[in-house]
C-alpha cells in the first residue's frame, strides 16, 4: 500500500511539472475555492444573523406586549391570595401563549414567580415538561432581580430536544414581582439557515467548477500551440527540417507560430548551406589528396632514386637528399591521414572487431617506439597484467591509438619515463599513457584532440607527426563506442586514458583505471583534480570539462 502511494505521489509530481495546464487549473481552482468559501462563509453568517435579529425582534416585541397586559391583569390583585388570582394567572397565561392551552408546538410561554414559589405556581402555555432544561438558574436570577434578559438554549421541552430563544422580562404587580418568560423555538430559523447555507454552497461549487473549466479552455488556447511548437522543435532537433507550425488567425499566438516557421525556415536554409559547404570540403579534402597520390609516387621515385645515390654528391646535396626523403615521409604520412579523416567526415569507416589480447598489443607499440625514446632519452616503463586481456576490439585501430599516444608522450616527456598501464575489469579496458614533462596549461585540454593543433608551436616535432594523430585517434575511440580523456597540469606532465568496453557494443559506465594520476598534486598539497577532458558516446562527441575525481578508486561515468 506504502509503495502504491508512494508511485500515486510521483505521478502527481511528475504531472505537476510537466503540466503547466494542471498548474493553472489546480491554482485556479484553490484560489476561487478560498475567495469563494470566504464570501459563502460571510452571506451564510448574515443570512442567519438577519433570522435570528427578526426573531429577537418579533420576541422582545410580544415580550413587551404580554408584560404590560400581565401587568394590567395582576394589577387587580393585592395579593396572591386572593380567590381567582389562580385562574388569572391561567388566562392570562394562555391568551398570551394563542388561546390554546392544549397546543404543544410554536412559542411557549411561561409566568412563575420566585419571590412566591409556595403560593403561586409556574405556568406554561402550551404545557410542557421540566421548563429549568431551558430556562437556565443565570437567566431566571437576572430576570428576578428585576432585569430583561434572553439566551438562546437547547433542551426538551417536549418528545424532542429543540433549540429555543428564550426572553425573560419581570411584571411588577401591587404585592410584588412575577416573571414572564417567552420561550421561541428556532427550528424555522434553522431550517431557513441551513437551507441559504445549502445554496451558498452549491452556488458556491458550481461557480469554482466553473472558473476551473474556464481556466483549462483558456490554459488549452494557450498551451496547445506551445506544445505544438514544441514537438516541431523536436522534430527539428530530430533532423526534420521540413517541419512547421499551422497558423490559424492573426493574434498573438498566430505571431509566436509564423515566428516560429519563419526561424525553422531560416535555420533548414543555413544548416542546408552548412552541409553543403562541409560536404564539399570533405569532398576537396578527399580528391585532393587522391589527387597527390599520383604525383607523390611519381616525386617517391625519383627521390629513393637520389637517396640511394646520395654518397656520391656533395656533402650539400646529400644533405638536400636526406631531407627531401624525410618530408616526403611525413608528406605521405600527411596524406594517408588526410584520407583517413575524409573518410570519419564521410561516416565511411568501418569497425573490424575481433577479440584480441591486448597485452602484445601495448608491447608492440612499445617495442616500435623504443628507438625514438632511447634517442630523446626516455624510458619506456609497461605495467601490465601477467595474464591476457581479452576484448572485441578493431587492432589495427587501437594500435594506431596507442602509437599515437605513446609517441606523443615520447616527444613532450622532457627526457623523463613514460609510463604505460594497462587495466581490465568485467565490462572495460583501459590503457593508460603516462608523461613528467611540461603538461598542460588550463584550458588546453578543450584543444588537445583538434586537428592539427599544438601545445607550443616553436617546438620541433621529433616524431616528424602531421598533427592529425589525436584527432583520429578520438574517432578511433568513438568508432568503439569507448572514451578518449586527456589530464594535464602545468610542470606535473599529462596522461591520456582509453577506455574500451570489452564487448563490442556494450555502453561504457566505468573505466578501470583512474584519469588523475595518483602522484598529481595542488599547490595546497592534496591531490590535483587538473584538466579533465571527457569525451564519451553520450556526449554526441562533444568537449566535457570539469573536475576530475580524486579518490583511490576507479572513476564512474554517467
Amino acid at each position: 500500500m506504502n509503495g502504491r502511494g508512494a508511485r500515486l505521489l510521483a505521478g502527481l509530481h511528475q504531472t505537476w511539472r510537466r503540466s503547466l495546464q494542471v498548474r493553472v487549473v489546480t491554482i485556479t481552482l484553490l484560489a476561487s475555492s478560498l475567495l469563494v468559501g470566504g464570501f459563502a462563509y460571510l452571506i451564510a453568517d448574515k443570512i442567519t444573523n438577519i433570522l435570528l435579529e427578526n426573531a429577537q425582534s418579533d420576541v422582545q416585541a410580544r415580550l413587551n406586549s404580554g408584560a404590560a397586559y400581565a401587568g394590567k391583569q395582576f394589577g387587580l390583585y393585592n395579593q396572591p391570595q386572593e380567590a381567582q388570582f389562580q385562574e388569572t394567572v391561567d388566562g392570562t397565561v394562555n391568551y398570551l401563549a394563542g388561546g390554546d392551552p392544549q397546543q404543544t408546538t410554536g412559542v411557549v410561554v411561561a409566568l412563575t414567580a420566585d419571590n412566591f414559589s409556595g403560593v403561586i405556581q409556574p405556568r406554561t402555555s402550551p404545557a410542557v415538561g421540566n421548563l429549568n432544561s431551558v430556562v437556565s438558574p443565570e437567566l431566571r436570577a437576572t430576570v428576578a432581580g428585576g432585569n430583561v434578559a434572553s439566551q438562546i438554549r437547547t433542551g426538551r421541552l417536549g418528545e424532542e430536544r429543540t433549540k429555543y430563544l428564550v426572553y425573560g422580562s419581570p411584571v411588577p404587580t401591587r404585592f410584588g414581582q412575577v416573571e414572564l418568560y417567552y420561550l421561541v423555538p428556532l427550528t424555522r430559523q434553522d431550517t431557513a439557515a441551513a437551507a441559504a447555507r445549502a445554496t451558498v454552497v452549491a452556488t458556491g461549487a458550481a461557480l469554482v467548477l466553473l472558473l476551473g473549466l474556464l481556466a483549462a479552455l483558456v490554459t488549452r488556447l494557450v498551451v496547445t500551440p506551445v506544445r505544438v511548437a514544441a514537438r516541431t522543435a523536436q522534430r527539428l532537433s530530430a533532423g526534420l527540417l521540413d517541419q512547421r507550425m499551422v497558423v490559424n488567425g492573426e493574434d498573438d499566438l498566430a505571431l509566436l507560430a509564423a515566428s516560429f516557421n519563419q526561424m525553422a525556415t531560416n535555420l533548414q536554409r543555413q544548416i542546408l548551406r552548412l552541409e553543403e559547404m562541409s560536404r564539399l570540403q570533405r569532398r576537396f579534402t578527399s580528391d585532393v589528396s587522391h589527387e597527390l597520390r599520383t604525383p607523390l609516387t611519381t616525386v617517391r621515385m625519383a627521390a629513393d632514386l637520389i637517396f640511394a645515390e646520395r654518397d656520391g654528391f656533395d656533402p650539400a646535396v646529400a644533405r638536400s637528399a636526406e631531407l627531401l626523403q624525410a618530408e616526403l615521409d611525413r608528406f605521405e604520412e600527411l596524406l594517408t591521414d588526410l584520407l583517413e579523416i575524409s573518410r570519419f567526415d564521410a561516416g565511411f569507416a568501418a569497425l573490424d572487431a575481433e577479440p584480441t589480447d591486448l597485452v602484445p598489443v601495448v608491447h608492440r607499440v612499445a617495442d616500435r617506439l623504443t628507438c625514438l625514446a632511447e634517442r630523446v632519452g626516455v624510458t619506456i616503463e609497461l605495467d601490465v597484467p601477467g595474464a591476457p586481456v581479452i576484448a572485441e576490439i578493431d587492432p589495427r585501430r587501437v594500435e594506431r591509438v596507442l602509437r599515437n599516444l605513446v609517441g606523443n608522450a615520447v616527444e613532450h616527456g622532457e627526457g623523463k619515463p613514460v609510463r604505460i598501464t594497462l587495466g581490465v575489469d568485467d565490462t572495460a579496458v583501459a590503457v593508460t599513457v603516462r608523461d613528467h614533462g611540461v603538461g598542460l596549461k588550463p584550458g588546453e585540454e578543450k584543444l588537445v584532440f583538434n586537428r592539427f593543433w599544438r601545445a607550443d608551436p616553436s617546438r620541433a616535432r621529433q616524431t616528424g607527426g602531421t598533427g592529425l594523430g589525436l584527432s583520429i585517434s578520438l574517432e578511433d575511440a568513438k568508432l568503439h563506442g569507448g572514451w578518449l580523456e586527456a589530464w594535464g597540469a602545468p610542470g606535473q606532465g599529462a596522461q591520456f586514458r582509453l577506455t574500451l568496453p570489452a564487448r563490442a557494443g556494450d555502453r561504457l559506465t566505468t573505466s578501470p583505471l583512474r584519469l588523475v594520476p595518483a602522484d598529481a598534486t595542488l599547490p595546497f598539497g592534496g591531490p590535483r583534480a587538473g584538466g579533465l577532458l571527457a569525451i564519451g558516446p553520450g556526449t554526441g562527441g562533444a568537449l566535457a570539462v570539469g573536475p576530475a575525481p580524486t579518490g583511490d578508486h576507479a572513476e564512474a561515468r554517467p
